[in-house]
């Protein structure tokens, strides 16, 4: 039974110094009921049930904030990919691409020439 009541003080406490942070880090705006000080009074003098008032009524939900912005990766994002142009050959592009080819298939050529001889 002392080990219950040990660990139900532990909870308690700990519960009671999590609200009190809470009471006296929110923004201003959103909370609600009583002054930020009043608050801290109650959490302080009515140790669950200040914590718990104080999550119920006074720490008031995130009014008239704008949802945060989806970010897109530069793949997904119109506007990114509107700004890239596709890129364009210059007709000796082409003519050097050729001669690559050419070249490359002749060593392939020879390669296989060098294998059936032996």
């Amino acid at each position: 039974m002392a080990r219950l009541l040990l660990v139900l003080v532990i909870v308690v406490v700990a519960f009671t110094i999590y609200a009190l942070v809470d009471s006296l880090m929110l923004q201003r705006a959103r909370i609600r009921g009583l002054p930020r000080w009043a608050w801290a009074l109650v959490i302080l003098l009515l140790p669950p049930i200040g914590g718990v008032l104080w999550f119920l009524i006074g720490r008031g939900a995130k009014r008239g904030a704008a949802p945060r912005p989806r970010v897109l990766g530069p793949d997904d994002d119109p506007d990114f990919l509107g700004t890239m142009r596709a890129p364009t050959r210059s007709p000796s592009d082409d003519e050097r691409l050729r001669e690559l080819e050419q070249q490359l298939s002749d060593m392939d050529d020879e390669q296989d020439n060098g294998r059936k001889e032996r």
